[in-house]
């Protein structure tokens, strides 16, 4: 969710044009430490780890900003950094990504790694990488990527449909079941809501006038209402924001603490709280509540995102910069 943007970094590009086809891969050339040796002596991953820990250091709040980033991407035309893309018409200009933020940062990134190896790297393992390591940092655990994905040349508004703050349950199932993820993969992507904002606008109803009934969603804990009320005015022209994890000591830490709220009926959006609800996802929430191993589950469900329509091999490009085409 939109935070205060962080400071544009100056950066240099070095250019070298590697393009291909663009057709989609199913993600089986993808593999672990994919950039061993074509580097020079550097190691990628701790180049662009580098770069991360760097801007953690000045705003930990990129951990979210980078998981919704690599959540947007994958979920339109896989995960092919096409979200990145400027333009008038492409990606970034669709209204659910115009509160996507970290681009600076991806750009950092990909200074440093062209600067020792110029057109090896692309925008779209960067992502992979930037994210994972934000959310190491974060408390979540370290999991090991995938790399070796090509940069994606089509990025266009129209082909943006994200699941909407608002979606049932089994809908949700259904959507992410096209992109090749479960149900159970579906409870811990959503589980990125435990570090994160969400303004008044995407819940209001739940506070006023939930499904059409003139009242507040019965499901929401009495105490959590009245504190998003004062916070969150019906008739207020300021759209305020609120922590998706409304444990006050664990809402910048990647935890099971979100899952825990929930069960207490203290989710935020409304598919936060039906995912504790329904009983297609209670028992994967209520055992991801009570169990010690979120950070395995959800590193391995950030792995299968990071896999979904990739491109590979002479697919795609390279791209010199990750705001454009080559």
């Amino acid at each position: 969710m939109s935070r205060a943007s962080t400071t544009t970094l100056a950066l240099v590009y070095i250019f070298v044009t590697l393009a291909g086809s663009c057709s989609r891969a199913t993600g089986g050339a993808l593999q672990e430490a994919f950039y061993k040796g074509k580097c020079r002596t550097a190691d990628v991953e701790v180049v662009v780890g580098g770069v991360i820990r760097a801007w953690f250091s000045r705003d930990p709040t990129i951990a979210a900003a980078l998981l919704r980033m690599q959540f947007h991407d994958c979920f339109v035309n896989g995960c092919d950094a096409s979200i990145l893309l400027d333009g008038k018409n492409t990606e970034k200009t669709a209204v659910p990504n115009l509160s996507v933020r970290g681009y600076e940062i991806i750009d950092a990134a990909k200074a440093v790694v062209d600067s020792i190896c110029p057109g090896v790297v692309s925008c779209a393992d960067i992502i992979v990488m930037a994210t994972r390591d934000a959310v190491a940092l974060s408390g979540g655990g370290r999991y090991i990527v995938q790399t070796g994905r090509r940069d994606g040349t089509v990025s266009l508004a129209k082909n943006v449909n994200l699941p909407a703050p608002s979606i049932t349950v089994s809908d949700s199932i259904k959507a992410f079941s096209k992109k090749g993820l479960d149900s159970t993969d579906m409870v811990y992507l959503l589980g990125g809501h435990t570090v994160g904002i969400a303004h008044c606008s995407l819940f209001r109803d739940r506070l006023y006038n939930f499904q059409n009934t003139g009242k507040a969603d019965p499901t929401m804990d009495s105490t959590l209402l009245n504190t998003l009320k004062a916070r969150c005015p019906q008739n207020s022209t300021v759209d305020n924001t609120v922590n998706l994890d409304q444990n006050p000591l664990s809402s910048m830490t990647v935890d099971n603490s979100y899952y825990r709220q929930i069960i207490l009926h203290r989710g935020i959006l409304q598919i936060d709280q039906e995912l504790a609800l329904d009983p297609l996802t209670n028992p994967t929430v209520t055992a991801i509540a009570k169990g010690f191993n979120f950070s395995t589950g959800f590193g391995q469900a950030m792995v299968k995102l990071g896999a979904v329509e990739v491109l590979t091999g002479t697919q795609g490009e390279i791209r010199r910069s990750c705001r454009a085409i080559n």
